[in-house]
């Protein structure tokens, strides 16, 4: 629905992403200033510290290919911006970002619309790349998360960007977030779900209990927005304090894998997907499906749906770079 839609560009210039760390991303704004520096030297772009919610969790069919199943739930509507990034000495990845905090849901109007689409790769909501790793962001209700054990400091968006261009596994994701100090963006605070090739599915975040905000990974199959690590306390259909809120949404996507272990092929993760979609409700920051994603981690493909349109559904092929029928 227009002036809303699906954009795809293919990033190939060079970054660096340790020079971006090093710069330091306790703020917002230097964060965003020091990706512009790179990537459009000299010119202002305005950019807004993403904000997100959401649904995901692994499906395993029975020829044993993984598929992860993301739903991006926010208020405001967006655009979608397919990044196909090719990082040199990184890994090839594809993902998705939201065109409104880039500034600009119709890139191809205009310069400074093209010029903030360039900065697609820094504002990543979700992706999976070329190892078969995904990962996707989520939103919580606790205290944002501010790091300070003087390891050096990521925050949210460089999060996703280091697992997609670093991390051949699970297990290598979840070994690189812990060696950072975190900075939640935007004044909210976020977990990770992460998957692999193998199925190896954990929820990476930062401990609400634990004054130093102690990192954990905690083995799920499906999480919304709440703490897999105190996911036993927390109850559906009510906001649960600092623990946060979305448990019945869990519980939808799991009664669609119960019913089918063993054989949770793209029909079922699609039917998961429609489970826990959401209408827009516009006093509900984590209301409204923007996008569903089923990303495939065995065979490096994604099946984007916008906006709960589920008939339209766009196919790419990261091995191939293109778009399939």
């Amino acid at each position: 629905d227009a002036p809303y839609g699906l954009y795809a560009m293919d990033v190939s210039y060079r970054y660096d992403l340790d020079r971006i760390i090093a710069a330091g991303v306790r703020d917002d704004q230097a964060y965003i200033d020091a990706v512009v520096a790179q990537v459009l030297p000299g010119v202002p772009a305005h950019v807004q510290a993403p904000q997100f919610a959401c649904s995901a969790f692994v499906a395993v069919d029975a020829e044993g290919r993984v598929r992860t199943g993301r739903n991006y739930d926010f208020k405001d509507d967006t655009s979608a911006l397919l990044v196909r990034n090719h990082p040199r000495g990184g890994y090839a990845s594809i993902g998705l970002a939201a065109l409104n905090n880039l500034g600009d849901n119709t890139p191809l109007d205009s310069v400074a619309g093209r010029a903030a689409a360039l900065m697609g790769p820094f504002a990543q909501l979700d992706g999976v790349n070329e190892c078969g790793v995904s990962i996707a962001v989520l939103t919580l209700d606790s205290k944002p998360c501010d790091q300070d054990t003087q390891r050096p400091v990521i925050n949210t968006s460089l999060a996703i960007r280091l697992v997609l261009d670093r991390a051949a596994t699970t297990q290598e994701a979840v070994d690189l977030l812990s060696a950072y100090d975190m900075h939640a963006m935007a004044g909210r605070d976020y977990h990770f779900f992460i998957n692999d090739a193998a199925g190896d599915a954990r929820v990476a975040e930062w401990d609400p209990r634990d004054p130093d905000r102690a990192f954990k990974a905690t083995p799920v199959r499906q999480v919304t927005n709440f703490y897999a690590c105190y996911g036993d306390e927390v109850l559906p259909n009510q906001k649960n304090d600092e623990l946060g809120h979305g448990k019945e949404r869990a519980v939808a996507i799991a009664d669609v894998l119960d019913a089918h272990v063993g054989a949770q092929d793209e029909a079922v993760a699609w039917k998961a997907l429609r489970a826990a979609a959401q209408e827009p409700n516009p006093e509900d920051i984590t209301s409204n499906t923007q996008w569903s994603v089923a990303y495939n981690n065995t065979d490096l493909t994604s099946d984007i749906v916008i906006r709960r349109n589920w008939k339209d559904i766009t196919h790419y092929d990261l091995k191939e770079n293109k778009e399939r029928k």
